[in-house]
This record gives C-alpha cells, sequence and structure tokens, in this order.
C-alpha cells in the first residue's frame, strides 16, 4: 500500500493532540486506542522508507567496507 506525507503528519499531529480520529481527504478513521494509532505511524513510517528504497530517493541500508592489514609476516 502506498502511503503520502500527508498522511503520517495527519496521524503524527492527531497524536499530539490527543485525538483517535484522523482523516484523509475524504475518508476518516478512527483508532479504538493510542497504541493502536501509534502503530499506525509506524506502518506509514515503513512503508515510506520502503517506497523511497525502491524508487531509489533512498540510499537504504549503509554498506561497511572492512580493511584488514599485516605487515606480511
Amino acid at each position: 500500500m502506498s502511503f503520502s506525507q500527508t498522511q503520517l503528519e495527519a496521524l503524527q499531529t492527531a497524536l499530539t493532540q490527543g485525538e483517535r480520529r484522523v482523516s484523509f481527504g475524504d475518508k476518516t478513521v478512527e483508532y479504538r486506542s493510542v497504541d493502536e494509532l501509534r502503530q499506525a505511524i509506524r506502518e506509514v513510517k515503513r512503508g515510506l522508507s520502503e517506497q523511497a528504497a525502491s524508487t531509489g530517493m533512498w540510499p537504504g541500508a549503509p554498506r561497511q567496507i572492512r580493511m584488514t592489514t599485516s605487515k606480511g609476516f
């Protein structure tokens, strides 16, 4: 499912204001608890990260390069 930054902002605003009802355009969702709202925020953040990584807008996990040296003995 694709998410937008405006959806994330609406969820975070609802959480900070203590509301459980969030509106996205013409749709309204009412969450049962604050924990369910926090779970929705985590899901949207994860979805946005996956979208950014799949489109190349975000590089994803950093790479590690390890080098070892010795004097040859």
